[in-house]
């Protein structure tokens, strides 16, 4: 009880912060890019502080499920790098999501089988398969809602370390993407031009890892 009580507690008031301060005004690309010089010389000057504080920053959006996700990734992308920005992002998008797991599995089973618990039919079937091939490919094919999959995930058998072994591997691509295209900022006016000549080749890559799980889980069930 105690540990529902703390959890919902620090959810209530991390919301309220962010409703308060408005932080959704702040997360848009004509901001970023209107003090690109500035976030640019906070990164290099304090580069690990720069890189705690997002990463930081990352895990609470993720684990409470706030809204801006996708500019934060653009974000990392921008002061990072296309690559370490990817890195920075997955690490902190799958600890946000494993908290998310096991707060579901050990704090929450009760709500989240209450209010959701008419979705978890097909999720139990997909996971009573291959555990790890069908999260993975869920990562990778969004067929869910991401806060949902990461709640719904911790009700299943599925053993932790195989949540965050296919949960680190499946956000990969679309976190590259987007990580890339923040590195590439200057040259971005809107969210839709995201996907330009030079993104084409991380699409594709997101194409062929999809496309990878697929068939893996296709031969998995003929065997």
């Amino acid at each position: 009880m105690t540990g529902r009580i703390a959890l919902g507690g620090f959810v209530l008031v991390t919301v309220f912060a962010f409703v308060y301060f408005d932080v959704t005004t702040y997360l848009s690309l004509d901001v970023i890019k209107a003090n690109r010089d500035r976030l640019l010389e906070l990164a290099q000057s304090h580069y690990l502080l720069a890189v705690t504080a997002f990463i930081g920053l990352y895990i609470v959006q993720t684990a409470c499920s706030l809204p801006g996700a996708t500019m934060m990734t653009l974000l990392g992308g921008f002061l990072f790098g296309g690559l370490l920005g990817t890195l920075f992002v997955n690490i902190a998008a799958t600890t946000g999501a494993t908290l998310v797991f096991l707060a579901a599995r050990y704090l929450l089973q009760d709500w989240v089988q209450r209010k959701f618990g008419h979705r978890m039919e097909a999720l139990q079937e997909g996971f009573s398969k291959n555990a790890f091939s069908y999260l993975l490919t869920l990562r990778l094919i969004p067929l869910f809602p991401f806060f949902l999959v990461n709640l719904l995930s911790g009700l299943t058998r599925m053993s932790t370390a195989a949540y965050v072994g296919a949960t680190a591997l499946g956000i990969i691509p679309g976190s590259f993407v987007y990580a890339y295209a923040g590195s590439q900022l200057g040259s971005i006016n809107s969210l839709s031009e995201i996907a330009s000549p030079r993104v084409i080749l991380a699409l594709t890559f997101l194409g062929l890892l999809t496309l990878s799980s697929i068939l893996y889980r296709h031969l998995t069930d003929k065997r």
